[in-house]
């Protein structure tokens, strides 16, 4: 019998081709699936997000209404309110939702095409966008309501945003590692965060602190975004305490710090 030549075996088996825009499309699939379970199975939905800062700004309004002739700064105690609660919203929401991103998507992290970063930009654009269509549609309703004479300084508003939303991503990632791996530490920030609401200038104007509490106070950078974020409601504010760059300093120091320690544990955390 002649010897029969059989073809060489491949060394390299058929590689499926690779996806294109891999991480645009797991982004898109976490943000759909943060719409569906955050405010898709609610009855009323986005509505909820919107009526927790009314109901905040109300209340504050009916109070303050009720014992003074006018706020601190302007003729409308709702406008007022706004300019503080609104930031210091975008701000906790933001923090809130990224610390709780890797804990959130645990079960998808398993996968090797979902990263901790694909979890905490899904979350920073999605609930960016809901915080500023939020603050569109109340500054807009309340000067509509109210009918207000005067006109929002749109740069510095949107400073103002821009500095709440480093600030919260920048903590939450922070926090995403101390809260997947300390779960203790999830109540000891609520107990840290509950004066905050108090000490960051939203009911009262910095300028009125008396020393020596006013510098204690210009550490807290949401001090700072709620500056700006009166600056671009009145025009006749002074906001020269405002220090952006300590602001974003703060946020490259949270981020960076953060983003350390996920790369270096985040397979540790898959596993807890």
């Amino acid at each position: 019998m002649s010897d029969v030549s059989l073809p060489p075996l491949p060394r390299d088996r058929a590689r499926p081709p690779a996806r294109r825009f891999a991480t645009g499309r797991v982004i898109a699939a976490l943000m759909l699936r943060e719409m569906s379970t955050t405010y898709g199975r609610s009855p009323m939905g986005y509505l909820w997000a919107i009526l927790e800062p009314v109901a905040g700004i109300g209340l504050l309004t009916l109070v303050f209404a009720t014992g003074f002739r006018s706020p601190a700064i302007g003729t409308n105690f709702a406008i007022f309110f706004a300019s503080g609660v609104l930031p210091f919203f975008a701000y906790m929401d933001l923090q809130n939702k990224i610390a709780m991103a890797q804990r959130f998507s645990k079960p998808l992290l398993a996968y090797p095409g979902v990263t901790f970063m694909d979890t905490i930009i899904a979350r920073a654009i999605l609930n960016a966008i809901t915080q500023t269509l939020i603050g569109i549609c109340l500054f807009t309703g309340i000067i509509v309501l109210y009918d207000l004479d005067m006109i929002l300084d749109v740069p510095d508003m949107a400073m103002s945003y821009a500095m709440a939303f480093a600030l919260g991503i920048s903590v939450g990632t922070l926090n995403s590692y101390f809260l997947t791996i300390y779960p203790i530490w999830e109540r000891v920030w609520a107990i840290l965060n509950r004066p905050l609401f108090l000490i960051s200038c939203i009911i009262f104007l910095y300028d009125q602190i008396p020393m020596p509490y006013r510098d204690w106070l210009w550490w807290n950078p949401i001090v700072h975004i709620v500056g700006v974020s009166r600056d671009g409601v009145y025009a006749t504010y002074d906001a020269s305490y405002v220090s952006k760059l300590y602001v974003f300093a703060i946020c490259a120091v949270c981020f960076a710090v953060g983003l350390v320690l996920l790369r270096r544990y985040n397979r540790d955390m898959i596993n807890i």
